[in-house]
């Protein structure tokens, strides 16, 4: 009975030691990439003003990206939220006008892009919200 106690004992504290090591972990890549936001929004603006379009600058925004996806980052810009339904959870109204193509309550612009990570988020993005055609 000693030696199952004491077995129970070490596969409790080895479930700890791994979840914590999971935790400090997540914590660690979840810090890292909460730095990088700014980094993307210039790289955004870049992007609009047609910067990225060829060249070596354009190869390593393109390689960050690939990264921060493969750490679980996910962008919510124009092209993922235009004409999804406005959820306030994830999306920050900043203003609502009438819009004759898309119907009440769901998103017409993103003016500043969004971030989930593992389904948190990280920042909600900005968006403009169709009052419907009024």
């Amino acid at each position: 009975t000693d030696l199952r106690r004491l077995q129970a004992e070490y596969v409790n504290y080895k479930r700890r030691v791994d979840r914590d090591r999971d935790l400090a972990r997540d914590a660690g890549v979840l810090k890292a990439v909460t730095a990088l936001l700014p980094v993307l929004d210039d790289i955004d603006a870049a992007r609009a003003a047609g910067d990225l379009t060829d060249g070596p600058f354009a190869a390593i925004a393109t390689k960050l990206d690939t990264a921060l996806a493969g750490l679980g980052l996910e962008r919510h810009d124009q092209e993922a939220l235009a004409g999804v339904e406005f959820d306030p959870a994830v999306h920050e109204a900043v203003m609502r006008q009438p819009h004759a193509e898309v119907p009440a309550d769901h998103v017409v612009q993103v003016f500043r892009n969004g971030y989930l990570r593992h389904g948190r988020v990280l920042r909600a993005a900005q968006v403009m919200v169709s009052a419907g055609d009024e």
